[in-house]
């Protein structure tokens, strides 16, 4: 039996992490279909306010698909709102580096995982593009694949 710093065996430590994150893995993996589809596509567009005035503002109009996960992502425990320090520790700066640090995430770097996703959900309250980017970039796909892969290799497969 391996103890962990805190005292805690691994194995425990694994159960506790597998109960805290199986509920909104099981809730993600239903969007998994719809990011395939929409990886590298559109999932905004925007509106001009045509036939108002020449002087309309345009702004995006979402997916309401992107909305609902982005809004089931918020209430999550996976959301961090200091990612930047995990990007700042794995010194995370391009997309690939967000990539592979997602394909080489354990269960234990669940947090890290979370972080990503945190960045693209939160950035996207102030940019609205950072969500649509997280979706044609396959940020959000490979992050949920990956959290799939993880709870199953410690717990029963997710239906």
């Amino acid at each position: 039996m391996d103890l962990r710093s805190d005292g805690r065996d691994d194995l425990a430590f694994r159960r506790e992490l597998v109960d805290k994150y199986r509920p909104i893995v099981e809730k993600l993996i239903t969007y998994i279909s719809w990011l395939e589809s929409k990886k590298g596509g559109n999932v905004s567009n925007n509106y001009t306010g045509d036939g108002i005035g020449e002087h309309s503002i345009s702004f995006p109009v979402y997916d309401s698909t992107l909305l609902a996960l982005v809004k089931l992502l918020q209430t999550s425990p996976l959301i961090d709102r200091n990612y930047v320090y995990v990007y700042s520790r794995n010194r995370l700066k391009t997309r690939e580096d967000e990539l592979n640090l997602i394909r080489r995430s354990e269960l234990r770097d669940t947090a890290n995982i979370g972080a990503v996703m945190s960045k693209y959900v939160i950035e996207g309250m102030r940019r609205g593009s950072m969500w649509t980017e997280a979706v044609t970039s396959g940020i959000f796909l490979e992050a949920i694949k990956k959290l799939r892969e993880n709870i199953e290799f410690w717990d029963v497969p997710i239906k």
